[in-house]
């Protein structure tokens, strides 16, 4: 039975594809975009979060935790020792403050189609479900089974990825999803390398090959302040000799910043989002390259 690891469940998303839809975060993913607003998604390891200033210090998680990771000191305070946390998610169950969330279930498709399933009725005929993550395709085998078993259902599937996977994750998906997701964040390999700490070359690559085999693609354009604001005419010029459907360009937000603390990633996301202007330049590149713009 094939198995992924889930850190988040989606209802009554608009924005990850046609219509309603409901988005299973996957976690784990190749790239470590320095803006990332899932950062939860990133390990393919279970994790803990944990939010002090939701704290109450009830000391429930304390008599849960079998590691003892959780402690109240002399002055009646919760600390969390992170390096004595087995993440079993135990404490997050008993937290009367929801300062503690879990992420990180082991799910076969049999576990996660009938949540998927709850909210068919809202989908119509442009609905459905988007597999997200992290990166989704890092569970190939996942990702095809739930797909194929979607269909059965009536149900269409789209996949949101970084396309950093090789093409051997995409080709088998192409009969059973609706509309892949694709993220480009740069052209030059070397402003990609710096943004996400990896090569974009199997990335354009991906693209290419996905379009050459007749799957509907819509792209998706990070636009970060500092990182990648000089790549808006470089992925003009590339997108526009390909036959995609459109390009939705996504202004960065700093509002991740809480979760890599609650993570404990020593990581400081980007503080300057784009502004209104800056954002309507870059969609008026892509269409001054007869590029559509959602």
């Amino acid at each position: 039975m094939n198995k992924a690891t889930v850190f988040s469940i989606k209802r009554f998303a608009v924005h990850d594809g046609d219509g309603i839809r409901t988005t299973l975060f996957l976690k784990g993913c190749p790239l470590r975009c320095r803006w990332c607003h899932n950062p939860e998604g990133l390990s393919s390891k279970p994790a803990l979060a944990y939010f002090p200033d939701k704290c109450i210090n009830c000391g429930a998680c304390v008599q849960a935790c079998p590691a003892a990771a959780h402690q109240i000191d002399k002055d009646g305070r919760h600390v969390y020792l992170r390096e004595k946390c087995v993440a079993c998610g135990k404490c997050e169950a008993v937290c009367l403050g929801n300062a503690l969330t879990f992420y990180g279930r082991i799910m076969t498709v049999d576990e996660v189609l009938p949540l998927l399933l709850e909210d068919k009725d809202f989908y119509g005929d442009t609905g459905g479900v988007t597999l997200s993550g992290g990166e989704c395709l890092v569970f190939p085998d996942f990702c095809l089974e739930l797909a194929k078993r979607l269909l059965d259902f009536g149900v269409k599937t789209n996949i949101d990825t970084s396309g950093a996977v090789p093409y051997g994750a995409i080709k088998p998906l192409l009969p059973y999803v609706d509309t892949f997701l694709y993220d480009i964040k740069a052209i030059d390999n070397d402003v990609h390398i710096h943004c996400t700490g990896a090569s974009n070359r199997q990335i354009l690559e991906n693209i290419k090959r996905l379009c050459d085999d007749g799957a509907r693609v819509e792209v998706r354009v990070p636009y970060v302040p500092d990182f990648n604001d000089n790549q808006i005419e470089k992925i003009a010029d590339f997108l526009s000799a390909l036959p995609i459907t459109a390009v939705r360009v996504l202004p960065y937000h700093n509002l991740s910043g809480s979760k890599y603390a609650a993570l404990g990633m020593a990581i400081k996301p980007p503080e300057r989002p784009p502004t209104h202007e800056e954002i309507e330049a870059a969609k008026d590149t892509f269409k001054t390259y007869g590029i559509k713009v959602l």
